[in-house]
């Protein structure tokens, strides 16, 4: 049987100077039964499902309060860029009898609960796929909540995110994009560009082959500008016509998917050449730090060749 969530363990890729020690760490437990239960925000409670309480939540105190690292893991072998699938909201709700949207929600309080372990184990950039290009094709009545979620998360969310040092970064066909949406978008990315605590990069309306495409056209726009010849086209100069050229690591070092599904849906194609790969069988919501600490260590065993020979 296929072992979804974690790959057979090999050992990660250390610098000379650094002693390989042994790794190990425990298992996650299930979670019980979910229940409802007021859900800390960093604004305030609303009524929402919510897992039990050994799923933590990023309340407004506890956001302030770092995480501490765990003695499971170690510092220098800690990914400096992870890309999640956040995949599941659906089928969660559906679970409880519940529209998609209860999903959706609870999906972001399950974000939140990433983001604020990433900032407290030292990971400088998180990149989650929070609407694909091809969710355009769902009903209209969840795409107008989802899109509505979003607007209402960047605006609930802004200020603690500016306060704790989190840079917001979007990439993807924005042009689709409600007005609005956009104008909040671009406002959240001016005001947080000179953070540096964890750069938060969002996909929306985002697609693998259309960041390649895209990149494609802008470069055939340098060659009939004069700017580079056909001889210049590299690896190098197509990276930097990708979206994620926003960041310092546009390449993930870790690539989560939630759910159980074994692909990668069009999500960073081209970025995830070299990634580490971990399909995860819980669904998003009930994503928590047991997960998070798992995938982490199971990539911390893996040996990284990048087409070497060790």
């Amino acid at each position: 049987m296929f072992l979804h969530r974690l790959p057979t363990p090999v050992e990660n890729t250390l610098p000379p100077n650094i002693s390989k020690a042994p790794l190990t760490y425990a298992r996650s437990q299930k979670h019980p039964l979910f229940r409802r239960q007021f859900l800390p925000s960093f604004h305030g409670p609303r009524t929402v499902l919510l897992p039990s309480p050994n799923v933590a939540v990023v309340s407004g105190s506890s956001w302030r309060q770092p995480e501490p690292f765990p003695p499971e893991l170690r510092p220098d072998l800690m990914p400096k860029h992870v890309a999640v699938i956040m995949d599941g909201n659906g089928r969660w709700a559906k679970m409880r009898g519940s529209p998609p949207w209860v999903g959706h929600e609870a999906g972001v309080e399950s974000l939140k609960r990433l983001i604020h372990l990433c900032c407290s184990w030292g990971i400088k950039v998180l990149t989650v796929f929070a609407f694909s290009y091809d969710n355009w094709k769902r009903p209209k009545v969840e795409l107008d909540f989802l899109l509505r979620l979003f607007e209402r998360t960047i605006d609930t969310e802004i200020e603690a995110f500016a306060s704790e040092g989190i840079r917001i970064s979007v990439i993807g066909d924005t042009s689709k994009l409600p007005n609005s949406l956009q104008k909040m978008i671009h406002n959240a990315e001016e005001r947080t560009k000179q953070n540096s605590t964890l750069q938060l990069i969002i996909a929306i309306s985002y697609s693998g082959k259309y960041d390649v495409v895209q990149a494609c056209k802008a470069i055939a726009g340098k060659i009939k500008d004069g700017v580079v010849e056909i001889e210049d086209i590299n690896e190098r100069l197509i990276e930097q016509e990708l979206e994620t050229n926003c960041t310092k690591f546009p390449n993930p070092d870790l690539m989560i998917r939630t759910s159980g599904e074994l692909r990668v849906s069009n999500f960073l194609l081209w970025q995830l050449a070299y990634a580490e790969l971990v399909f995860d069988p819980k669904l998003w919501p009930d994503f928590g730090k047991d997960q998070f600490l798992e995938a982490l260590a199971s990539f911390q065993q893996r040996q990284r060749r990048f087409g070497a020979r060790h």
